[in-house]
């Protein structure tokens, strides 16, 4: 056998382009993401702690960054990202004692996890939104 027959008759390794992006899968990389996402989020909260325990002037510099439209919007990711982090959490807790690891309740769940963050994201702004007078 010639090694340019022997090379040809390799098998070829599996690429992007023969994948189909499934829930499960898109929930993996998600996960992985809004893991990556909450280091720099807590960066942020610890700038806002340790500004409201040096001075009031750089309290106040951190509360307007904050309550700025781009501070606000961070807000809200990092508030989604903590909440979908935490559920795909909980569906890999419930994978690991084996359950609902059939394709369609697999399925089901990474869905539920998405819509859940979500939702959760959702109430919680709105429940700070009315907590502060604002509704």
């Amino acid at each position: 056998m010639s090694r340019k027959t022997a090379a040809a008759a390799r098998p070829l390794s599996p690429h992007l382009q023969i994948y189909r992006l499934i829930p499960t899968m898109l929930m993996s990389i998600v996960h992985r993401i809004t893991g990556g996402a909450l280091y720099f989020g807590t960066l942020l909260l610890a700038w806002w702690l340790i500004a409201a325990a040096t001075s009031e002037h750089a309290f106040d510099i951190a509360n307007a960054f904050f309550g700025s439209w781009l501070g606000r919007l961070i807000l809200l990711g990092y508030t989604w990202a903590l909440l979908h982090h935490l559920l795909g959490g909980i569906r890999h807790l419930i994978w690991d004692t084996g359950s609902w690891m059939g394709k369609e309740t697999s399925t089901r769940l990474a869905r539920a996890t998405i819509i859940g963050s979500v939702v959760l994201t959702l109430l919680v702004w709105i429940a700070g939104y009315a907590a502060r007078g604002a509704f």
